[in-house]
């Protein structure tokens, strides 16, 4: 099947697909930065230094190179990774819908028609004189074949007739040769029947003279001797609108000119917007209408009541068929009109094809809306009206419309229409001869259809829109061409919302709605992937598709065997757009069992099937979380049905998006549940069985609340709110606890402040989630813990060494306690257990602490809605003022420490303020504010009176505190970007990879040769990057003239320095702690990212880094969790491998934890093996998997992080007990050479494969080694030391030079080396120092340039 292979090699969402739409499309290029433009310079350099190297090598040694040094694994290039951080809403109010210009804003009826002929039969009006022979045909009808009287009549009923083909439901009123009164209770009879749908009005005047200048048209006296003027504006007063009027008369515009006039439409240029009122007219002020023979009398309205008969009949007659046929053969065109499988009913199926296709061309999209697509009745007469203009211009006639529409008589479509009136006249003859003679339809549709086809191999959004859209409308009404139209509108669909957009403007919905009742299998892949499309632009047509049980088909599709998952997966999204925040739609689907379905197919995907396609398992959980958001009974039967088991595995999946989506469905079937406000009675619901749900589903969310991925923490956040919500009291009394042991330690020494920020928020950002020691309150209600802080967590040592609450702090703090409990809380039973509630509390500040700025802020949105609010103070800068932080509440934070102060009773600074007065009685509570804390908690006397956070208002619409998911609607945005599109990546890309790869391979070969005598000690480049506290560690780009460097207070450089300039400078975060630990760049064969990893853990991922303002934070994490007992700091060093994807992390842990950074996700925790802190880590670049990790104690330990047993080998090679300061794997394949060097500073090298003992040491510094660089390609190794000098060797240990530190001709020596980096590809060393200056060495041979 066509449409099957289409979607199953097209649809899916490679991740190589989402790399061509995502990683190259603002490559940081800039004049000077890290574009092309420095590249050749860089070639230059390379060739002048040639001479100094060996003569290459061969073709193999080359691509064996190539497929170890260069990898080809690619990460962080998703789609979720494209500006991750402000890929989602924090507010708490909906984000600006999509209002659909498509829909008509109200369809209209036709509900009367009046029809008034002044024919006067024999007698001519005075004004017109008549040629001989003349057009005398009124209503195809001869006047003077039969009696005046009767003729009259059998006119009458024929246009009644005529007209009620388009509109047979409307009622018809005749009136013949009237009078002024007659006329009047016509109008005003059609009216009072029409109610508030439109009436017609058509006039034919050929009886009479034209209309007055002042528009007035004629009728008769009962006598019928006088003809007596009719006002338009009586005529209008009795119609009132709305109201269509069709003057079939000479000179008729001079009624329109009149209507004008009257409701001055040109002055106001509203075209007649407060009154709905279409006007036809059959020609211009100046004109009379045709008298010549061919045509009938009433040519206009032949036109506009017979358009196939009048158009056949006139095109018969200019053509060269007319010698062949009989013109009278045209009033016996065999079948009927509404059947397209007869000739008759074929010719008027092309011809509302080619007028709907030139109206949709020609005019404005609103006006054809209205004209085309309100109103039956109006939408044909307006058809008819262009075949009219057509006509009628070719007798000299111009008819006129109100709205105006621009000339369409000559439109090309006009060819199409006559080509196939042609094959249809051509076959006549033969078919009135035989009746039973075969039909052989046209070739039209399916001509048109290839012309689209062709639009759509090189059209685009830039270009005309395929004018064929209105064709391929009309096409999806025929069952032979349905397939076919349905593909390529889904191709057309698929180029963007602008073209669903134009599809749904030129009518196609009810169309595509009505599709979804047939029961034809072929269709229902191609019908799933187009409302795929409508949804993904318009939710609004959830409603009609629910009015119309359309939510069964894709809940049958999503059951049906045989399907893709990928088809499946848009079937999901489908339902989840039918479901989300739609009440009607929510019921329907759980009373056709969607939760069944989607539970079914997440059981089914488990181990039994190979891998399930992700975005299928994405949008199942994505489908259920809308389905019971919100919605009582469906959140019962998920839980009836087991939701959580099914969806908690999904939590470990390796798909960030489908763990997103997993937190997502598990969020939302958590019940918001009570708050202070809501009666004890609601709460006796709460059964046991919703409560272990509850607390299976918070726990699983705890476990991910430290993720890799930006887009799950977002998540667990937005679940945290939503379950905070519910258990307010019991998370407040948590943090109170959480608190407590901290109390008297600012009070009795200020001073101490800074050492306890620092501890405590390391403590915090801990997420070993073990639960607190609680021995005896665990199961006991609230009410009984009224001295809540003499449980013994104060002596749990959740903060080591720090003294416990003074006795007096401990009475009053449990008063306060005692008032919020007895308050509200009293008569709740404790839901979960209490460490349930502290690892949340301990998990809300971890993300109020997030590195991502966007799931920090939605952290301290959680804590907000528990009580504590934020309290912004630089540690640097202690305000003066107490009220200057409250201003500043929104910043990023400062660092979370627990506030001793929240029930200091002690006299302080800053009396908290209540929104109302508090129901106990009022205490003197006061709160000290420190430099050093970010969060109080709102006072506890009266639970929900004291927030003051402007963002909890006093409105008292708490609910629309809670924070947005943002995962639903980032992933509805997949399915509006193109589906069917290959996935090829750019040439420029492949060129730029190439590229890099060709400049790498030549040079590694260079430097593996090289014969490098001494490194020069005067820098070609010096660079004062400006760093109060020097330059902490620094980075050379591997294609560009570039150097990253880094401060303590985490601030990034990037400088040019073959070109002397500074291309951009940006801070890490807005509150740093302990500087950058390292600098990485991630896929620098491609488009690099640049990683930042800082000395607590925290890592941040940039792209457009060397773009001066432009950088975006792609990612952020903490990479490190929990940190030893007495530890003070985490002090993180971090390596990145990228054969791997793997970025190892340790400090002052016990563990060495591997990040996949494809997956962003913990991979896999490894136990140190030893009592010391790591102080260097060390991946192989060439091998996967190989690790070495550098300890405090000066010791060595090799891992394999690939076999289940990781530990290779641990050795000692440092005989003095120093910390390990440098670690790195020698140049070359050799698996485990490694070269370690310690801070008393000797050189060890090592095989740690062969023997455990150095076989070279070199003792570069005595006791003064701060860094190590090891050249990953070159023999050449580079240590720095504390007395300003950096020394060069080879890997046999011949020194090759000693740099004395200067940055200048005739400086002092100046600030000891803080690090020192190689270029990964050529000679070139970076060095910086306590100073702010970084250097540039390259060695003697390469001075020749």
């Amino acid at each position: 099947m066509a449409l099957g292979d289409l979607m199953v090699s097209r649809f899916s969402q490679s991740s190589v697909s989402l790399v061509s739409n995502h990683r190259y499309e603002d490559d940081c290029v800039s004049s000077h930065g890290d574009g092309d433009s420095s590249i050749p310079s860089r070639r230059k350099d390379s060739d002048a230094t040639s001479s100094s190297y060996g003569n290459g090598t061969t073709e193999r040694a080359a691509t064996a190179t190539s497929m170890a040094y260069l990898p080809q694994t690619i990460v962080l290039c998703e789609l979720r990774h494209d500006a991750s951080e402000a890929s989602a809403p924090l507010g708490t109010s909906e984000s600006l819908v999509f209002v659909p210009k498509w829909r008509l804003k109200e369809r209209m009826k036709t509900g009367c028609v009046a029809l008034v002929l002044c024919l006067n039969i024999t007698v001519d009006p005075p004004d017109v004189i008549k040629i001989s022979p003349c057009a005398r045909i009124e209503a195809w009808i001869d006047p003077f074949s039969m009696a005046p009287p009767k003729a009259l009549e059998t006119i009458g009923k024929n246009l009644s007739t005529q007209y009620e083909r388009w509109q047979p439901r409307a009622r018809y009123k005749v009136q013949l040769d009237p009078t002024v009164d007659e006329v009047r209770k016509l109008c005003l009879t059609c009216r009072k029947y029409a109610k508030t749908e439109r009436v017609l009005f058509h006039y034919n005047g050929h009886g009479v003279p034209k209309p007055t200048a002042n528009g007035e048209i004629w009728v008769f006296n009962k006598s019928y001797t006088q003809y007596i003027p009719l006002p338009i504006s009586e005529l209008d007063s009795w119609l009132k609108t709305p109201s269509i009027y069709v003057f079939d008369c000479s000179a008729a515009r001079m009624i329109l000119n009149a209507f004008a006039e009257l409701h001055d439409w040109g002055s106001s240029g509203s075209s007649g917007s407060s009154r709905d009122c279409i006007l036809l007219a059959a020609c211009d002020v100046h004109e009379t209408l045709p008298q010549s023979v061919e045509f009938p009398a009433d040519v206009f309205t032949s036109c506009l009541t017979t358009p196939i008969k009048m158009a056949l009949k006139w095109f018969c007659r200019r053509s060269l068929l007319k010698e062949i046929i009989d013109e009278s053969l045209i009033d016996r065109i065999p079948g009927r009109q509404n059947d397209r499988k007869t000739l008759l009913g074929e010719l008027n199926w092309i011809f509302t094809a080619v007028t709907d296709t030139i109206a949709w061309n020609v005019l404005p999209h609103e006006l054809f809306q209205r004209l085309f697509r309100q109103d039956l009745l109006v939408a044909s007469l307006f058809r008819n009206f262009l075949l009219a203009e057509r006509i009628m211009r070719s007798a000299n006639c111009n008819p006129i419309s109100h709205p105006m529409l621009p000339p369409t008589h000559q439109h090309h479509m006009w060819d199409a229409w006559d080509m196939a009136a042609e094959i249809c006249l051509s076959h006549l003859p033969q078919l009135v001869l035989d009746p039973n003679a075969e039909f052989q339809p046209s070739p039209f549709f399916t001509e048109q259809l290839t012309a689209f086809e062709v639009w759509l191999d090189h059209g685009s959004e830039h270009k005309k829109p395929p004018e064929q859209l209105p064709i391929v409308l009309q096409v999806l009404l025929s069952q032979c061409h349905r397939f076919r139209a349905l593909v390529l509108l889904g191709r057309f669909l698929d180029m963007g919302s602008w073209a669903v957009d134009l599809a749904l403007s030129v009518g196609i919905f009810p169309y595509v709605l009505k599709l979804l009742q047939t029961t034809t299998n072929e269709l229902r892949q191609i019908l799933v992937f187009i409302w795929t499309k409508i949804l993904a632009l318009d939710k609004s047509c959830q409603i009609d598709l629910v009015k119309d049980g359309g939510h069964t088909y894709f809940i049958r599709f999503l059951d049906s065997s045989g399907a893709f998952p990928e088809q499946r997966a848009m079937a999901a999204f489908v339902l989840a757009v039918i479901v989300d925040g739609h009440r009607r739609g929510q019921e329907a689907c759980l009373e056709a069992n969607l939760i069944g379905v989607c539970l079914g197919h997440l059981e089914a995907s488990r181990p039994s099937e190979p891998q399930p396609e992700p975005l299928f398992l994405q949008w199942l959980c994505l489908c259920l979380g809308k389905l019971w958001e919100d919605f009582m009974e469906a959140q019962i039967m998920g839980r009836e049905a087991n939701a959580f088991e099914k969806l908690a595995p999904l939590l470990s999946e390796p798909q960030p998006e489908v763990r997103a989506a997993a937190v997502f469905a598990l969020g939302t079937l958590l019940d918001i549940g009570f708050d202070s406000s809501k009666s004890v009675a609601e709460d006796e619901f709460d059964d046991d069985e919703k409560i272990r749900a509850e607390d299976a589903i918070i726990k699983s969310l705890l476990d991910v609340v430290s993720d890799g991925s930006p887009l799950v923490r977002a998540e667990v956040a937005v679940a945290l709110a939503r379950f905070a919500f519910g258990h307010k009291q019991h998370l407040k009394l948590a943090a109170a606890s959480y608190w407590k042991p901290q109390s008297s330690s600012l009070l009795t020494s200020l001073p101490s402040v800074a050492k306890f920020h620092d501890a405590g928020s390391a403590t915090i950002v801990s997420l070993h989630m073990s639960p607190l020691t609680r021995a005896s309150t665990d199961s006991q209600p609230v009410a009984r813990e009224s001295r809540i802080s003499s449980s013994p967590l104060g002596s749990s040592g959740l903060m080591h060494g720090s003294p416990l609450s003074d006795d007096s702090s401990l009475h009053s703090d449990s008063g306060i306690m005692h008032d919020s409990v007895s308050n509200g809380a009293a008569h709740h039973q404790r839901l979960l257990d209490n460490a349930v509630y502290s690892q949340c509390v301990r998990a809300m500040f971890a993300l109020a602490k997030d590195p991502s700025p966007r799931i920090a802020s939605l952290g301290r949105r959680v804590l907000s809605i528990i009580g504590i609010e934020q309290v912004v103070a630089k540690p640097s800068k202690p305000t003066g003022r107490p009220g200057e932080a409250a201003t500043t509440s929104h910043t990023p934070l400062a660092g979370l420490a627990r506030s001793s102060s929240w029930f200091d009773m002690h006299a302080g600074n800053l009396p908290l303020s209540f929104r109302t007065p508090p129901v106990s009685p009022p205490r003197t509570n006061y709160l000290r504010r420190v430099c050093s804390l970010e969060f109080r908690p709102h006072l506890l006397g009266s639970p929900d009176s004291g927030l003051a956070d402007p963002l909890l208002g006093a409105s008292g619409s708490e609910r629309s505190l809670l924070p947005l998911s943002s995962i639903y609607n980032w992933s509805c945005g997949h399915f509006s970007k193109p589906l069917l599109g290959g996935a090829d990546a750019s040439q420029e890309i492949i060129a730029k990879r190439e590229e890099n790869e060709k400049f790498a391979i030549e040079n590694i070969a260079k430097c593996q040769h090289s014969s490098i005598s001494k490194l020069n000690n005067n820098p070609i480049a010096n660079w004062d990057t400006r760093f109060e506290t020097g330059t902490k560690t620094a980075l050379l780009h591997p294609f560009s003239p570039i150097v990253v460097a880094a401060d303590e207070n985490e601030r990034i450089r990037v400088w040019n320095y073959e070109e002397a300039t500074l291309l951009n400078g940006f801070d890490n975060h807005d509150f740093p702690d302990k500087g950058i630990s390292k600098l990485c760049l991630i896929n620098e064969l491609d488009d690099s990212l640049l990683l930042v990893a800082s000395c607590d853990g925290s890592v941040r991922i940039w792209k457009n880094y060397a773009t001066k303002g432009k950088q975006k934070l792609v990612t952020g994490f903490s990479s490190i969790q929990g940190h030893k007992p007495g530890a003070r700091d985490l002090n993180a060093v971090v390596d990145w491998q990228q054969q791997s994807g793997y970025l190892y992390a340790s400090g002052e842990v016990s563990t060495v934890t591997l990040w996949d950074m494809e997956k962003e996700q913990l991979a896999r925790s490894i136990a140190s093996e030893s009592e010391c802190g790591v102080t260097a880590l060390a991946a192989s670049q060439v091998h996967g998997g190989q690790l070495a990790a550098g300890f405090a104690d000066g010791s060595l330990r090799l891992y394999d992080v690939r076999s289940p047993e990781p530990l290779v080998c641990a050795t000692r090679p440092h005989q003095k007990v120093e910390r390990v300061v440098g670690l790195s794997f020698q140049p070359g394949l050799d698996p485990a050479k490694v070269v370690s060097a310690s801070q008393a500073g000797d050189i060890q090298f090592l095989d740690l494969r062969t023997t455990r003992d150095t076989y070279l040491t070199i003792d570069a510094h005595r006791g003064s080694l701060t860094a190590l660089a090891v050249h990953r390609h070159a023999p050449i190794i580079a240590s720095g030391s504390a007395k300003q000098l950096i020394k060069v060797f080879s890997l046999q240990g011949e020194q090759l030079g000693i740099i004395r530190y200067y940055p200048s001709f005739m400086a002092p020596k100046i600030g000891s080396v803080s690090c020192l980096t190689f270029h990964p590809y050529q000679v070139l060393l970076a060095a910086g120092a306590a100073d702010s200056f970084v250097s540039v060495y390259t060695h003697d041979n390469s001075q020749a340039r």
